[in-house]
């Protein structure tokens, strides 16, 4: 890199690696980086947008996530957090706007993901028949989620039903051990 200090693809190289070894920190900091060199590059801009998202900073996220769509990127997950950010932002309306879009634009392997994070935001919002059913549909989706179980069996502990719950629990455990 000293030999090529602008180059980018370098940049996002190291990015990538203390990425993988868990170094959140310098991963952003060689994303920042990029922005110096290219201010257009999808996956330095996503990757901080997540960062700041995980770091309690839904608004910062959200123009993140807000400039890919600008730049014409419109996928399943880009909607997805776009969607989380809004609810985290308390722009619920937005939030459900989003995610209409993310189901809609969703294939087999990740539509599933997307019910469920509609599933965990009506549990936020406080819509248990919601949440239950966006739970159902990530099921229907893949009956391997183990997080669907998961909090499928927390509504049935809330609802009494125990043994429900446990068949959810059971379930969730055997799809992902240590998902509880």
């Amino acid at each position: 890199m000293e030999v090529f200090p602008g180059e980018v693809s370098l940049i996002i190289g190291s990015a990538r690696v203390h990425e993988g070894l868990g170094d959140l920190d310098s991963s952003v900091k060689f994303y920042k980086k990029v922005f110096q060199y290219d201010a257009s590059c999808v996956e330095a801009i996503a990757c901080i947008g997540t960062h700041n998202f995980y770091s309690d900073m839904p608004e910062i996220a959200l123009r993140s996530f807000r400039r890919l769509l600008q730049m014409g990127v419109c996928n399943t997950e880009l909607y997805n957090n776009i969607g989380l950010c809004c609810f985290f932002a308390q722009q619920y309306d937005m939030s459900l706007t989003c995610f209409e879009r993310a189901i809609n634009l969703a294939s087999k392997e990740n539509v599933a993901d997307v019910w469920y994070n509609v599933g965990h935001i009506a549990v936020g919002i406080g819509d248990s028949n919601l949440a239950y059913q966006a739970f159902q549909m990530a099921l229907i989706s893949d009956n391997n989620h183990a997080e669907a179980y998961n909090n499928l069996a927390i509504l049935e502990m809330r609802k009494g039903k125990v043994e429900q719950a446990r068949a959810y629990f059971l379930s969730a455990i055997t799809n992902k051990p240590g998902v509880i």
